[in-house]
C-alpha cells in the first residue's frame, strides 16, 4: 500500500521557464501603468516660473522702484500713483530678455534696442506691443504672483495696475 503524502510536487524546468517568463511580463506591465500614471499625474511647480511666486513684502517695493525678480523671471515695477505691476522680462518682438537700465530709467533690449517705459509700454524700437504682465495678489503684506497666467496688452491702463 502506498502511503498518500500531501508534500507539494516539485516542478520541472518547463514549468519554471513559464513562471520566469509570467513574472517577468507582469514586471513589464507594471512598470508600463507606472510610467503610464506619472507621465499623465500632472506636475504642480511651487516656487518658480510658471506658479505663484512670492516677490517679497509689500514695503521692500518703494515707490519710483522697479527690481527683478530672477525666479519669476519678472520685474515688480512700482509706478508712482498707480501701484505694482509684474512685468514678464521676456521682450515681446522676438523674446530676448530685457534688463532695466537704472541709468536710462527704463527697459532696453539688447537685441534690437527697444526701449521700453517703467510701466512695460514700447517707448521706441521694433517691439509690436508693451511687455507682458503677471497678476499680482496682495496676502498678508507680501506680493505674490502667479506667473502661470500671462496677460498680454496694447497699452497700459491704471487698472493693470495692483493698488498698495
Amino acid at each position: 500500500m502506498v502511503e498518500e503524502t500531501n508534500r507539494p510536487r516539485p516542478i520541472n524546468r518547463r514549468q519554471f521557464v513559464g513562471l520566469a517568463w509570467a513574472a517577468t511580463a507582469a514586471a513589464l506591465f507594471l512598470q508600463g501603468l507606472i510610467a503610464a500614471f506619472n507621465f499623465l499625474k500632472p506636475r504642480v511647480k511651487q516656487g518658480g516660473f510658471g506658479s505663484l511666486v512670492t516677490a517679497g513684502l509689500v514695503e521692500e517695493f518703494p515707490p519710483g522702484s522697479v527690481r527683478h525678480i530672477p525666479s519669476g523671471q519678472f520685474y515688480i515695477s512700482h509706478v508712482e500713483g498707480k501701484g505694482l505691476l509684474a512685468i514678464w522680462h521676456r521682450c515681446t518682438h522676438l523674446g530676448c530678455t530685457v534688463p532695466w537700465s537704472e541709468n536710462e530709467g527704463q527697459f532696453i533690449c539688447p537685441c534690437h534696442s527697444s526701449l521700453f517705459a517703467t510701466t512695460g509700454v514700447v517707448v521706441d524700437g521694433p517691439a509690436p506691443r508693451p511687455l507682458d504682465l503677471f497678476p499680482i495678489e496682495i496676502e498678508n503684506d507680501e506680493v505674490v504672483v502667479d506667473t502661470g497666467r500671462v496677460i498680454q496688452r496694447s497699452n497700459f491702463e491704471p487698472s493693470q495696475a495692483t493698488k498698495v
